[in-house]
């Protein structure tokens, strides 16, 4: 039997930039309060959605309280009846909040192309429909990286993964088409994300102290935006964006 799919999750994030050496020390000194989740290493593939001049991720930039974003996200490369995951992403007041809808490859990519109003009886998809009419949103960016990912032994809650080869690209906007791309990060860094319920817990902050590993403010479309789409945008120039940011 095929298990029950998330579709709603709270939680609070935080990231880090390991070195090889870090992530070694790290795994070996959490192996006893950690195991590899279900899936343990894997391709992730995402397309993200925006308007025409990167009005969302101008914002988000800015560090607002509130802040929303769209994706639509695969395990792997999928076929056209595999499945994927359409994410509305919140974070207000530094809490994360997902809420996602399951659906075939092919039916994703025609569902967010023919929305003309919000009609769904669903309510993540009436909030999805209603994302994509009031910002006019469009495919602009496929990022992708590849995975290795822990949950905690006592509480499955804590979700401990590393991205490693993170890479873009702005043609062939199809989750179909490959999981190649640009590099998008310094070859060699790995990136530690932290995904709690509550409060860190004290052996976990014990190890990110004793290896000296101090939190990033990083998002992968963020800096595909400032490093690689700014001369996109109308009227923002890379040195202002790097200002407001």
């Amino acid at each position: 039997m095929e298990r029950q799919i998330r579709t709603c999750f709270k939680r609070y994030e935080k990231k880090f930039f390991l070195t090889k050496e870090q992530y070694e020390a790290f795994v070996k000194k959490a192996a006893p309060y950690i195991r590899p989740d279900e899936y343990g290493k894997y391709t992730i593939c995402n397309i993200y959605y925006d308007t025409d001049n990167y009005s969302l991720i101008r914002a988000s930039l800015e560090k607002p309280v509130y802040k929303e974003k769209l994706r639509v996200r695969s395990y792997g490369v999928p076929g056209p009846s595999d499945r994927v995951f359409v994410e509305l992403k919140k974070k207000y007041d530094g809490v994360v909040y997902k809420r996602r809808v399951a659906m075939a490859s092919s039916e994703s990519e025609k569902y967010l192309a023919n929305i003309r109003a919000v009609e769904s009886g669903e309510q993540i998809k009436r909030e999805i429909e209603y994302f994509m009419l009031f910002h006019g949103a469009s495919p602009k960016v496929f990022i992708t990286y590849d995975r290795e990912a822990y949950q905690g032994r006592e509480d499955p809650e804590l979700r401990i993964t590393f991205d490693s080869g993170i890479r873009w690209r702005t043609d062939r906007l199809s989750l179909s088409e490959g999981d190649d791309g640009l590099p998008l990060t310094d070859d060699g860094l790995i990136l530690l994300e932290i995904k709690i319920p509550d409060a860190c817990p004290l052996w976990l902050a014990g190890i990110l102290s004793s290896l000296r590993i101090t939190p990033v403010s990083f998002s992968k479309y963020g800096t595909c935006y400032k490093n690689h789409l700014i001369k996109n945008t109308d009227g923002i120039t890379k040195k202002e964006m790097c200002l407001s940011a």
